[in-house]
């Protein structure tokens, strides 16, 4: 399961200015409610690792979030400025 590589692949998938929820990532990773909600700390640190490369950025409504200070509530991943290119 490589949880990294799904994030870079929905967003992918989607136009440039787009997101993605992380509950989206663990659905796609685990079928069942109870699996996916267990993978959400797991989806959340993952995004955290790739905003510090640079390759997605974390939201909060129109707020960018420092990566190491998510803090608890929605938040939504978009494309960084080093997402990898097609």
């Amino acid at each position: 399961m490589d949880i990294a590589a799904t994030i870079v692949r929905l967003l992918d998938a989607r136009t440039p200015e787009a997101s993605i929820c992380p509950s989206d990532v663990a659905r796609a990773l685990a079928d069942d409610e109870t699996a996916w909600r267990a993978l959400m700390p797991r989806v959340r640190d993952e995004a955290s690792d790739l905003a510090r490369d640079g390759r997605i950025v974390i939201t909060r409504g129109e707020r960018q979030l420092e990566p190491d200070d998510l803090g608890r509530g929605p938040i939504r991943l978009r494309r960084g400025r080093a997402f990898p290119a097609r």
